[in-house]
């Protein structure tokens, strides 16, 4: 859960490449998003290094989670090599990542469909997880994607399911991010989800919140919803 988590609380990494004209190692510093599924996904600029990077090698690693205070060593990251896949835009697929990725980078929307920038799925090979000191742990692909059935019908529902609570019951989504993932108070709103959980989001700040059991099919985020905003009424002690 811990790895599953670092990825889709991300709002950047770092990625590593080869640079496509002297091969040397290069790092730069990408916005990340995931899909339904937990790969993630990045939107890139012909222009960059990176690009051409990925273009001719798709090989890649991208380092997710955040320092906090202290010993950034201390705080939890996860290495994950991945081979990066383009995404034909105008596809369903095209359509489902612009979606995912500008409800986690809304500003995004100012060049998202500039002619000069494609999307990416970092899809997984593996992953170093260091949970911080004396936690290091190697996983498999299995470990890091969740399995969905059929993501173009997942992401119809996720739709509708995302702009209902967010225009009619924003007070459970208030909720969900302050009582049962005990954030600060703030302007919460439902950016994504999916089978296992979904993402609140308010300004720079990410919070993830877990389903008690992944769902089988997206007809059954109605009734899990509405249990996690019974659950949260309950914790909080409001009618």
């Amino acid at each position: 859960m811990l790895a599953k988590g670092l990825i889709r609380s991300a709002r950047f990494g770092a990625l590593a490449v080869l640079e496509a004209k002297s091969g040397h190692p290069l790092a730069s510093r990408v916005s990340v998003a995931t899909d339904l599924d937990g790969t993630p996904i990045i939107l890139t600029s012909t222009l960059s290094g990176h690009t051409a990077a990925i273009l001719k090698n798709p090989a890649c690693s991208l380092l997710v989670g955040e320092p906090g205070k202290g010993d950034p060593l201390a705080h939890p990251r996860i290495s994950l090599f991945c081979n990066a896949v383009p995404v034909e835009r105008g596809s369903p697929v095209h359509e489902r990542l612009r979606a995912r990725y500008l409800a986690r980078h809304p500003k995004a929307e100012l060049y998202v469909d500039f002619g000069d920038f494609s999307f990416f799925r970092l899809e997984f090979l593996r992953a170093s997880l260091n949970g911080g000191f004396g936690r290091a742990f190697e996983l498999r692909h299995e470990d890091l994607q969740t399995q969905v059935s059929n993501l173009g019908h997942w992401a119809e529902f996720e739709a509708g399911a995302v702009a209902h609570m967010n225009e009619d019951h924003r007070d459970a989504v208030k909720l969900y991010a302050e009582v049962l993932c005990k954030a600060e108070v703030a302007n919460w709103r439902l950016a994504c989800l999916d089978p296992e959980g979904l993402d609140l989001v308010a300004g720079d700040r990410i919070e993830r919140l877990w389903f008690s059991d992944p769902l089988d099919d997206p007809k059954d985020l109605r009734p899990a919803l509405v249990a996690l905003a019974l659950q949260a009424r309950n914790a909080s002690g409001s009618a």
